[in-house]
C-alpha cells in the first residue's frame, strides 16, 4: 500500500503554528479535491484551554473549505480505517495526545508501559498516514526550557522527545514555527 505524505509541524505555544497547519491543509485539498479532516487531541482542562480549543473551532469554521472533526483525545488506532487516500488530516496536538495516553491509563509510569504507549501512539500514527494523501501532525516544542527538576516533568519531555525524534523520521516534510515564520527543517520546499 502506497504511504501518505506525513507531515510534522513544531513550535512553541501562540507561535502559529497550527494556522500554518490549517493553511497547508487547505492548500493541499484544493489541489487534490480531497476531504480535510480534523483530529483533535485537546480536552477542556480550564477556561484557557475552552478558549484555546472555541478559536481554533471558529478558524476552522470560517475556513471557506468544509472541515470534519473527529474529537479523538486517545487511542489514534481506533480511525484507521475512517480515511480515504484522498484525504487531507490534520491532527492537533501531539503533545496533547501523548498527555492523554498517559493519563488515561491507571498505570505506574514504568519504563515497559511508556515504550509500549510510545509503541502504540507512532504504530497509530503512521497506519492514519497510511490510509490518507497527506497527514499533518501539529506539537508543541517543550524542550527549549530548561527542564525543571519534577520527576514528572523530566519524564514527560522525555518521551515527547522521543515522540517527535519517532514522527520526524517518518515524515516527509518536517517544520518549526517561530513567531509565524514556518522554517523548513526536513524535505524539499513544497
Amino acid at each position: 500500500m502506497e504511504k501518505g505524505s506525513i507531515t510534522f509541524i513544531t513550535g512553541g505555544v501562540r507561535s502559529g503554528k497550527s494556522s500554518f497547519a490549517e493553511k497547508i491543509a487547505e492548500q493541499e485539498a484544493l489541489k487534490t479535491s480531497g476531504s480535510l479532516h480534523y483530529i483533535a487531541t485537546a480536552t477542556v482542562s480550564d477556561s484557557e484551554m475552552e478558549e484555546r480549543i472555541a478559536r481554533h473551532q471558529r478558524d476552522r469554521a470560517e475556513s471557506k473549505r468544509l472541515w470534519q472533526t473527529w474529537e479523538q483525545p486517545t487511542n489514534m488506532e481506533a480511525l484507521d480505517e475512517s480515511f480515504t487516500k484522498k484525504d487531507i488530516i490534520l491532527l492537533d496536538c501531539l503533545t496533547a495526545l501523548l498527555t492523554n495516553e498517559l493519563f488515561s491509563q491507571q498505570q505506574p509510569w514504568q519504563a515497559s508501559f511508556l515504550e509500549d504507549m510510545l509503541q502504540r501512539i507512532v504504530s497509530g500514527l503512521k497506519t492514519i498516514g497510511h490510509h490518507c494523501h497527506r497527514f499533518i501532525i501539529v506539537s508543541n516544542e517543550v524542550l527549549f526550557d530548561s527542564i525543571p527538576h519534577n520527576d514528572l516533568v523530566y519524564t514527560y519531555c522525555k518521551l515527547i522527545g522521543q515522540l517527535h525524534q519517532c514522527i520526524v523520521q517518518i515524515a516527509d516534510y518536517a517544520y518549526l514555527v517561530e513567531s509565524g515564520i514556518p522554517l523548513l527543517m526536513k524535505g524539499q520546499t513544497e
